[in-house]
């Protein structure tokens, strides 16, 4: 019989499939993994104070998202099938310039529902209204690196006040005292931000020990037109102003050459692949993962926000991942099942400090379940070939963050309301904008 999985205390989670063996996994009362093995239940995990039924499940670790806009759950649908800056001028600008604080916390709400029922444990967001998103982020119990989009468009007045923005944010995560919510600046790429804004933010990260995160070579437009204003690449300038730093995550980096991913590595950068938006946006190539592979770099996974994703299901962006890799580069052995999986767990978790990424004692209790009897986990010769290249997000039945239950059995507390709310929401919000 399992125990009320509601609150704190320890967590025994019985009889679940983890690297081809039957195990038992105990985590204690500060949600860390304490023992795995096939007699836990029986040992540590006795008088555990919660306890889950795995019923032979799939344990893995918790996915990791290193690049949405978590607020823009509110534009799914909205824009579609346009050219960039057609979809970015006449659709996306006009409607965030009627967001509100409330839109930004139901729609961070909504997102981290969708996150949580397809398994992400944690995730990297930057967006406006940062505090109303980390409020909804410490009321959903996920992991969260939060940045304030730092945007100053050239205009010393306007940098100012990012800045200050940027700081204050900075002192409000602090001032929550939540383990599970860090803060980051987030300089939003170098055709937005001046070269003193970016130069400010790498000092400010250094200097307050915190991330950074960015939007690099997404596009070849990016990369011509910074040739073309300064004479040097996109990550030549990122560099000159020192964010390139293993503090750093990069998002998109579709259109790097060889010497600039030796150059990220060599940084210690973390890039995070977003293949559906990349190719939802025409974005025009891949990234160049054999490459950053070949120099040793950090790559993780992302689904960027909904409005050119449409989803935040991370396991679906896994299978596209290893796709797009393949058919990009001509190659079908390129980004196998193993890897891609590397980067959706391990490789995310250690980009934001989260742990390792990995179901082991001394790691935080950051644990999915996948359902056994799934028909995409039917037969199984291969369990990481199925979780890659089978399983939606709908095939896990439970997600666990740092010891907390947020969904068990696909049951997600409160999932009504929030679905009900979020609507509400993007409902004003359209209107507003035709009001407008």
């Amino acid at each position: 019989m399992e125990t009320d999985l509601s609150g704190r205390g320890s967590l025994l989670i019985r009889d679940v499939r983890l690297n081809g063996e039957r195990v038992d996994i105990f985590a204690d009362e500060q949600g860390m993994i304490a023992a795995v093995g096939s007699d836990v239940g029986r040992t540590e995990g006795r008088g555990a104070d919660r306890v889950i039924e795995g019923n032979g499940a799939t344990a893995l670790p918790g996915l990791v998202n290193t690049h949405t806009h978590a607020a823009m759950t509110l534009f799914r649908g909205y824009a579609e099938d346009m050219p960039l800056q057609e979809w970015l001028s006449g659709k996306i600008w006009p409607i965030e310039a009627h967001l509100t604080g409330e839109d930004v916390y139901w729609g961070t709400k909504l997102a981290c529902l969708e996150m949580i029922r397809s398994g992400t444990v944690a995730f990297s967001d930057m967006y406006f209204f940062m505090q109303d998103a980390a409020r909804a982020v410490a009321e959903a119990g996920l992991c969260a690196v939060l940045s304030y989009g730092f945007i100053d468009l050239f205009s010393g007045e306007k940098r100012e006040a990012e800045c200050r923005n940027t700081e204050e944010f900075v002192r409000f995560v602090r001032g929550l005292k939540n383990p599970r919510i860090k803060a980051a600046v987030g300089p939003h790429a170098v055709y937005t931000v001046s070269k003193e804004g970016l130069s400010w933010c790498a000092e400010y990260s250094e200097s307050e020990g915190i991330g950074i995160h960015i939007h690099l070579s997404e596009t070849e437009k990016e990369v011509t037109d910074a040739v073309a204003q300064w004479g040097k690449r996109p990550p030549a300038i990122l560099d000159e102003c020192g964010i390139l730093t293993p503090r750093t995550i990069a998002a998109h980096c579709c259109w790097l050459d060889r010497d600039e991913c030796t150059l990220l590595a060599r940084r210690g950068v973390h890039v995070s692949h977003n293949p559906v938006s990349n190719m939802k946006l025409a974005t025009g190539r891949a990234m160049p993962y054999h490459w950053l592979k070949e120099a040793g770099a950090s790559v993780t996974l992302g689904t960027d926000g909904c409005a050119s994703n449409n989803s935040l299901d991370l396991l679906t962006d896994l299978k596209f991942a290893a796709l797009l890799q393949k058919f990009a580069w001509n190659s079908p052995t390129l980004l196998p099942a193993e890897e891609a999986l590397a980067m959706a767990t391990s490789a995310g978790a250690r980009a934001l400090g989260f742990g390792n990424g990995r179901i082991a004692p001394g790691e935080p209790a950051d644990i999915i379940l996948l359902d056994p009897r799934a028909v995409c986990n039917t037969p199984a010769h291969s369990v990481i070939s199925n979780v890659v290249y089978s399983c939606p997000g709908s095939a896990v039945m439970t997600t666990i963050c740092h010891g907390s239950v947020l969904m068990h059995d696909r049951t997600v507390p409160g999932g009504e309301e929030i679905l009900r709310e979020a609507a509400r929401a993007a409902r004003a919000l359209v209107e507003r904008v035709r009001e407008s």
